[in-house]
């Protein structure tokens, strides 16, 4: 398997089940972004890749290999070309990087062949487990959970003050600063929307979210008959990732179940589309298509940056988003290339980023 973005927290955990496993899983390429050099150069010296370098092209290089898998952890719009490059190569697509399939959009889907795509994210991945329950004219609607981030309950006023250390402080999962704002925010969520109806070729009006505090119930597919089909599991993200990796079969180990002996109480909210408005714009930009989805994702990826760096109030985030999205004319095209996507994301950030105070 080749793995992209290993020093971050997907990558790192990949490696970790590698070393689990090493009848299973042999590493043949290593890429990472560049931030972590000493933890690049271990994992290179440890592993032994007959590949490995810093940066997008090595990445591209990387996902062109011959191999069984290609695991793409990386974060952001810098994704895409590496996907492309393991689809047109044939391999097993494990994406965790859910930027290239929202911004490439029918450009991925065009150069995937049936089921060369597996997702990782957790909530895909538990619907991609659930869908085995029935056939595809069987599944009325999807359905994602979200945890409702460290502000669930909150009101807009309310959220006006927060601060970075605030958004970062995620009730369930330690991830990176972006994925871990957008949680915040629910970008996150709004993209994985996006996502779902690219992967499972569900419409937009039959995709749910609902508020799950516990995270213990990673999304749900609703059936025809009334039954709904739920995959469950600790709040981590090992079972996504080792079925990525060795899709459809499952590894064993690799992670501990849920203790049944313990009680709990689950608990489920609707989402509140007022005081978070992130996912009924990501449903608006991905109705749009084209070029929309990649926008969103470009102008929400500058906000966050700013609202870190202190120039920017969190709930201005989405509300930058907004407006840069409203801004743009999606081309009316048959089809978009690599170029058209590029495009539209350097417009969007430069754009979000003339918005800023």
């Amino acid at each position: 398997m080749v793995i992209l973005g290993s020093t971050g927290s997907i990558g790192t955990q990949a490696i970790d089940l590698v070393r689990a496993n090493p009848d299973r899983f042999r590493v043949v390429g290593l890429t990472a972004g560049g931030s972590h050099p000493e933890l690049f150069e271990q994992q290179v010296a440890e592993l032994g890749p007959a590949y490995a370098g810093l940066g997008e092209e090595a990445s591209v290089e990387a996902a062109s290999m011959p191999a069984d898998v290609v695991l793409n952890g990386i974060t952001g719009a810098v994704g895409l070309r590496p996907t492309l490059a393991a689809l047109d190569a044939g391999t097993t697509l494990a994406l965790a990087n859910k930027e290239s399939l929202i911004i490439g959009g029918p450009l991925v889907k065009e150069r995937a062949r049936p089921g060369q795509i597996v997702p990782v994210d957790s909530e895909h991945s538990a619907i991609a487990q659930s869908l085995r329950a029935g056939s595809a004219g069987e599944v009325r609607r999807l359905v994602l959970t979200a945890s409702g981030g460290p502000f669930r309950g909150r009101t807009a006023a309310e959220l006006a003050e927060v601060t970075p250390e605030q958004a970062l402080a995620h009730p369930n999962f330690a991830m990176g600063r972006v994925i871990t704002t957008n949680s915040a925010t629910l970008v996150n969520k709004g993209l994985e929307v996006i996502e779902a109806h690219l992967l499972f070729d569900i419409p937009f009006d039959r995709i749910d979210v609902v508020v799950h505090p516990q995270q213990l119930i990673h999304s749900m597919v609703e059936f025809v008959d009334g039954a709904v089909v739920a995959q469950l599991g600790l709040p981590t993200m090992l079972v996504p990732i080792a079925l990525g990796m060795s899709w459809p079969d499952r590894v064993p180990d690799a992670e501990t179940p849920i203790d049944w002996t313990k009680a709990a109480d689950w608990r489920f909210e609707p989402l509140d589309d007022a005081v978070f408005p992130a996912v009924t714009l990501a449903r608006e930009a991905g109705e749009r298509g084209g070029t929309a989805p990649a926008v969103y994702n470009a102008a929400n990826e500058v906000a966050v940056d700013a609202f870190h760096d202190g120039r920017l109030r969190f709930v201005d985030i989405v509300a930058t988003v907004q407006a840069v999205l409203s801004e743009h004319d999606v081309p009316s095209m048959q089809r978009l290339d690599v170029d058209d996507v590029l495009a539209a994301d350097a417009w969007a950030r430069a754009r979000a980023e003339a918005l800023l105070p």
